[in-house]
């Protein structure tokens, strides 16, 4: 998929899993990622301790957690119009997720998560 780039600049947490995202365009939009905060890598930011430990990372121009989850900066930028569809991605991929994690899981296997806004 081709797409803009865009660079976060800046961020300011306004509450509870909201961030004013700003951009390189000068774009501010406010982001409530609470919808989203499912699966493997999402779901331990519901701890609001750790995400408001969100920081900008200088090297991708976004923003990253320190259990490794970001968002690519076009998503943020496009938030508004892909919210809707990403939450349900994200509950659905929990959903399908969710037996195969009750099993014992090796320490060494990973699970990326899949946003693709295709079907």
């Amino acid at each position: 998929m081709s797409h803009l780039l865009y660079d976060v600049v800046n961020f300011e947490i306004v509450g509870s899993y909201r961030l004013r995202v700003f951009f390189d365009d000068n774009s501010e939009p406010i982001i409530d990622f609470e919808p989203v905060l499912y699966g493997t890598m999402l779901r331990p930011l519901r701890d609001l301790n750790l995400f408001n430990q969100v920081r900008l990372d200088q090297e991708v121009h976004t923003l990253v957690w320190p259990n490794g989850a970001d968002f690519d900066p076009w998503m943020l930028h496009e938030w508004d119009k892909l919210a809707d569809k990403l939450a349900e991605k994200a509950r659905n991929w929990e959903k399908e997720k969710l037996p195969a994690l009750s099993r014992k899981r090796s320490s060494t296997s990973s699970e990326k998560l899949n946003f693709s806004l295709d079907s």
